[in-house]
């Protein structure tokens, strides 16, 4: 199984999360969680607002808002 953060909300662009190595894929859900952790701050500043956990294509939670 493979999860990953998806943009819900915002004004970024998709290229250039994936450009920046922001659209990732992870193992397990706790990785994907820390890696969230780590990169918070990045996605802010590519205007990320809103990101949902997924597990292939089933919602594990969210949309969960980004702002302080």
């Amino acid at each position: 199984m493979s999860y990953r953060w998806r943009p819900t909300a915002g004004t970024y662009a998709e290229s250039d999360l994936a450009a920046d190595g922001l659209v990732q894929e992870f193992d397990d859900q706790t990785r994907a969680e820390e890696w969230l952790t780590l990169f918070f701050d990045d996605l802010l500043e590519h205007g990320v607002t809103e990101v949902s956990l997924y597990e292939e294509d089933r919602l594990v939670y969210g949309p969960m808002s980004l702002n302080p």
